[in-house]
């Protein structure tokens, strides 16, 4: 009898415990999903050269995402730096509200000289919350001029479900993503050989101008653990969990995983690696155009032949075993003439899985070839005249 009284009452307690939860506004998190195996709110992975969904569940889901929000300030110093805006080299002078910034910093000194190198390695290596301001500082004169820019470039990437209200990913009302959105960007940053310099890196130092020394580590313990693992970026703050988005190649295979609101920083490692993993065992990714070679079939255009290549490598994403039929078509456009620079497109070339066509590219012209000249067309009448004679 005692036994029975004391469960109730434990039951009660429960139930009120919830209900005066609700009515503060708090939300209960529930990180338990059986029928997948995983427990982070939400998960995404993505072949990276097809585009092609391994795995999601609540993809678009708008959720904080923490220092995730860093990629998109990343991304856009490295578009600066290939444009030619600004360079590594480039000097930039701390302001006082950079170097107040909490969380995750490496400690910049306000008025002192750091280069944008520097401040980049310290964004994507430490998840640095001071080096990104100043970094957006140095580009749009204000945080709040670089956040336009971010929200800019969402749309142009077709980040649905994503709204941005600093470049650092503190907790601020209205900032959110998802995980589909978070596999896109990640993408996007991937193009940069300025990402590439640093997303590698497990320790270094940063020097600052008065002699001090800042230890980095890099924020992402796969890039140490985890077999082809290259880049990413982490996240974590009481309201968004433990996030992380990472990715990893072998073989010709590269992977883009995202977990968000993972319970503990050990379970993001640990459903990332398992999401990556999955994708590694159970798809293999053929490149069936290889961008490198010539293609057998020509061309000729006002009596010049032309060498043909395929623009860019094309792919195919098949589940292990899978004996689908994989063809190629190539179809050149009508009535080429001359003139042709080297480089122009000249045609397509399709990848078909089954008869479906699921990649395509340009084909491009390897030789160019003049428009003729009045002589040009005097010396073949007189050539075909000469045939016939």
């Amino acid at each position: 009898m005692k036994k029975s009284f004391l469960s109730l009452t434990l039951i009660f307690l429960f139930c009120v415990m919830c209900l005066v939860g609700n009515m503060l506004g708090q939300t209960q998190t529930c990180f338990a999903y059986a029928n997948d195996g995983f427990n982070a709110k939400s998960l995404y992975l993505i072949d990276y050269s097809t585009g092609e969904v391994l795995f999601e569940r609540d993809a678009t889901a708008q959720l904080p995402v923490a220092s995730i929000v860093k990629l998109m300030t990343i991304d856009l110093v490295c578009e600066e730096i290939e444009k030619g805006n600004i360079s590594l080299e480039d000097t930039v002078v701390v302001s006082e509200t950079a170097q107040s910034m909490g969380g995750s910093q490496v400690f910049i000194e306000a008025n002192g000289e750091y280069s944008v190198g520097d401040l980049l390695k310290s964004t994507i290596v430490s998840s640095a919350n001071d080096a990104s301001v100043a970094l957006a500082e140095k580009i749009c004169g204000s945080e709040e001029g670089f956040v336009s820019l971010m929200n800019q470039k969402a749309k142009v990437l077709g980040l649905e479900n994503t709204h941005y209200v600093n470049c650092t990913g503190l907790p601020a009302v209205g900032q959110f993503s998802c995980a589909k959105d978070t596999a896109l960007l990640l993408k996007d940053v991937l193009k940069h050989d300025a990402y590439h310099k640093y997303s590698t890196i497990w320790m270094d130092t940063l020097k600052h101008p008065k002699g001090r020394e800042s230890e980095l580590v890099n924020t992402n313990k796969l890039i140490r653990y985890f077999e082809g693992c290259d880049g990413g970026k982490t996240g974590s703050t009481q309201e968004a969990g433990y996030c992380l988005v990472a990715t990893a190649k072998r073989r010709d295979m590269r992977l883009v995983g995202v977990v968000l609101g993972a319970e503990n920083g050990k379970a993001r490692f640990a459903e990332t690696s398992k999401l990556l993993n999955y994708g590694f065992n159970n798809y293999e990714n053929k490149k069936v155009v290889d961008s490198t070679k010539l293609l057998d079939e020509k061309i000729e255009v006002s009596g010049a032949q032309i060498g043909l290549k395929a623009q860019n490598d094309l792919y195919i994403l098949q589940k292990r075993g899978d004996e689908s039929k994989i063809s190629t078509k190539i179809e050149l456009n009508k009535n080429l003439s001359s003139p042709i620079c080297a480089g122009d497109s000249v045609g397509k070339i399709y990848v078909l899985k089954d008869g479906e066509v699921k990649a395509e590219t340009d084909i491009i012209s390897l030789d160019s070839v003049n428009e003729p000249t009045f002589l040009d067309g005097v010396e073949k009448i007189i050539n075909l005249w000469k045939i016939s004679a």
